[in-house]
């Protein structure tokens, strides 16, 4: 095997892998807006504005001010991870868990494409009502499909179990918007008032979403 050597260096960058994580941190706090976030969900905010690249993201963020609290709870005593995507599910770091918590991502049970065409709905959707055995003071994790966090939140209004905290934050251009509305306006116009961090308007996304995950999961940066 031809012996690696590191192509000749040409820009100057940081290439150090600490320097790099610390110097990212310092940079989100130096540029963010945080003064609006609850200060026990600041490093959510951090993490979630290190996932996404954009310092701007804290003027869209609504996190209920019990989300730190009750998601760190429930994780610290043994509560599984609910996951609508493959890609959420491995942005968490095991690592981080504090209580070797289950993360769970049924998108690709062989159940899911007959459910999503007996409900007339996304496969994505129909995976969530395979969560129920799991879903009782869980930690749900949605981060990609608006369909999903539509079908958890008519689930749960049809008396089905109830998570700890919801990490909702699907993205895209069409229900994306109005799912993480409905997801704020919960408490309000059905009074469930379930823990949650969102973003509204379009943005979101599995990096987003594992983000806010890893730092409910262990509050240290």
């Amino acid at each position: 095997m031809t012996e690696l050597r590191r192509p000749t260096r040409r820009y100057p960058y940081v290439d150090s892998g600490p320097a790099i994580y610390v110097d990212s941190f310092a940079t989100i706090r130096r540029e963010a807006d945080l003064s609006r976030v609850p200060a026990d969900a600041e490093k959510v905010a951090v993490r979630m504005i290190h996932g996404s690249g954009q310092v701007d993201l804290t003027r869209d963020l609504v996190i209920h001010p019990r989300l730190a609290g009750a998601a760190r709870a429930a994780l610290a005593g043994g509560a599984p991870i609910l996951c609508d995507a493959t890609m959420v599910a491995t942005g968490v770091t095991a690592a981080r868990l504090p209580a070797d918590n289950e993360v769970v991502c049924l998108l690709k049970d062989a159940r899911v494409p007959d459910l999503a065409r007996a409900f007339g709905t996304t496969r994505a959707a129909a995976a969530v009502s395979l969560w129920e055995p799991w879903l009782e003071g869980s930690v749900v994790a949605i981060g990609n499909a608006p369909t999903a966090l539509f079908h958890l939140l008519e689930l749960i209004l049809d008396g089905g179990p109830r998570p700890a905290a919801i990490v909702g934050c699907p993205v895209g251009f069409i229900g994306a918007a109005e799912s993480k509305q409905a997801l704020i306006d919960l408490a309000t116009d059905h009074g469930i008032d379930i823990p949650y961090v969102t973003v509204t308007g379009r943005r979101g996304g599995s990096a987003m979403t594992s983000s806010a995950l890893n730092a409910l999961a262990q509050e240290e940066e």
